[in-house]
């Protein structure tokens, strides 16, 4: 893809940690590349597989960094887990969550019942926790090993923090899948759910939208697969040396927001 190429799309996915932010720290360049998105017609949508905030949450976050969104501008692994579940329970079910308040109130908001008695769950649903206890995830492990499916809202083995790289949703899925031996069904990024039901809400194909993202085995190389446009970011988990070495390569490699808003414009020119 090359920056004329640039010019023909119309939707752009974002992700949040790594690329709007770091931890409470923002990156430079997410509100005027958003301004210049909308200036020029183009949608956009932030797609990240943080299953922790709420969409309010979301918002009350970028908001302090002088970003301006609404809730409808985001889809987290939460998001897209309840909903996928919804597809396959329209009735409901008992769920024993090992999560936090984000993924409780996406699935809570779909009509699932979300219990504390591990012995009646009919689904284990694990996504980011970071008040994680020993008790808990062994009440998640028996409750597998009674029966109870699997269902994880993504596999990001760390998530970026202001400290740096600590444990993400993958080291949880590790634990649970060492103890049972049972492998979750996985909805977010790189999945070809997520992207599909962001390219949905913003009513685009794959070849006009355009994923950005820091972490090549979520956001860059499952964007590829589909056919969809990619540029890849530096400010998060993934260094230059392993993106140029990938056999399926972004079509751009950027430092950061700034220089995709110039590839944009030099697009446009």
């Amino acid at each position: 893809m090359t920056q004329h190429n640039l010019k023909s799309v119309r939707a752009v996915l974002l992700d949040m940690d790594g690329v709007v932010y770091v931890g409470n720290d923002p990156l430079p360049g997410v509100q005027p590349l958003l301004d210049y998105l909308e200036a020029t017609g183009r949608s956009w949508l932030f797609v990240t597989n943080n299953s922790s905030r709420t969409p309010a949450q979301f918002i009350e976050k970028i908001s302090k960094m002088g970003i301006r969104a609404g809730e409808d501008h985001i889809l987290s692994s939460a998001l897209a887990t309840a909903s996928w579940l919804k597809e396959e329970y329209p009735d409901g079910a008992r769920l024993f969550v090992v999560g936090e308040e984000g993924l409780r109130w996406a699935l809570e908001r779909q009509g699932f019942t979300l219990i504390e008695d591990y012995t009646q769950a009919e689904i284990v649903v694990s996504g980011i926790d970071f008040h994680a206890r020993y008790e808990r995830l062994a009440d998640a492990t028996l409750a597998i090993h009674a029966g109870a499916r699997y269902v994880a809202t993504n596999s990001d083995a760390s998530f970026p923090s202001e400290r740096g790289e600590i444990p993400g949703t993958g080291a949880i899925i590790a634990l649970l899948q060492t103890a049972t031996g049972v492998t979750p069904t996985i909805i977010g990024k790189p999945n070809a759910g997520m992207y599909e039901q962001a390219m949905h809400k913003l009513d685009s194909t794959a070849a006009t939208t355009l994923m950005v993202g820091d972490r090549y085995e979520t956001d860059i190389e499952g964007a590829i697969k589909l056919g969809m446009p990619t540029a890849a970011v530096l400010t998060g988990i993934t260094p230059l040396e392993q993106f140029e070495r990938e056999p399926l390569r972004p079509a751009f490699i950027l430092p950061g927001l700034p220089e995709l808003l110039a590839a944009f414009q030099a697009a446009d020119a």
